[in-house]
């Protein structure tokens, strides 16, 4: 058996951050949020709830993002991509539209910060949706990627 070298290392917290990403998005839309409503008188789950996202921004913005972006250029690195290889079959194209639609994610989920604080439930509901199955999307896109 091999052992831990640096790039597992990289890969795990890469892998951690997603998995904390995603599973905090998870967490918070089919668990916190039902019982939220469902337990707590309006104006208290209002204020746990902006107050929830607001954490949940906040990690995302100092801890997740960085993680994510700082150990994915890594691996990009070490595994040699460039942008022209961004282009080629395989490798290249799934990583190029897993980063697309990581972008797509960040601005859906930045999209529903401002949503909420104007007061447009809806909207933020709706890009809150988009955010979290745009995840779901970005992982699927990663299982398909080979370790580096």
């Amino acid at each position: 058996m091999d052992t831990v070298g640096v790039w597992s290392l990289v890969r795990f917290a890469h892998v951690t951050g997603a998995a904390l990403w995603v599973g905090g998005q998870l967490a918070l839309s089919l668990v916190i949020l039902p019982l939220a409503r469902h337990l707590l008188a309006p104006e208290t789950k209002d204020r746990f709830t902006a107050a929830a996202g607001r954490r949940f921004g906040m990690l995302t913005g100092t801890v997740f993002l960085p993680v994510q972006l700082a150990t994915g250029w890594a691996m990009a690195g070490h595994k040699g991509v460039t942008w022209a290889s961004l282009a080629e079959p395989g490798y290249g194209r799934t990583l190029a539209t897993k980063l697309a639609l990581f972008a797509l994610v960040m601005l859906a989920a930045a999209g529903h910060g401002f949503a909420h604080a104007k007061g447009r439930a809806d909207l933020a509901r709706a890009l809150a949706v988009l955010s979290l199955v745009g995840s779901l999307g970005i992982v699927l896109l990663a299982t398909a990627l080979p370790a580096t």
